[in-house]
């Protein structure tokens, strides 16, 4: 798979990430937990860590986006 490809991933999933924290900040609402079976439930909680993977990958793209632009 392509660094593109995994880029495009792994922003959305950034971004899924981004909207459920907005949900919990403004409404109290936990909308993975709420779809994958409430509480911390093993799906919810495999989602929580691939987004968190995914965050971490997020900040090996600065690196890449400064190189571009220089």
């Amino acid at each position: 798979m392509s660094s593109k490809a995994w880029d495009i991933i792994c922003l959305t999933l950034i971004i899924i990430g981004a909207l459920n924290w907005g949900l919990v900040g403004f409404f109290n609402f936990d909308l993975v937990s709420a779809v994958f079976g409430g509480g911390l439930s093993w799906i919810a909680r495999i989602i929580f860590a691939v987004v968190g993977l995914a965050g971490i990958y997020g900040l090996f793209m600065y690196g890449r986006l400064k190189r571009r632009t220089e």
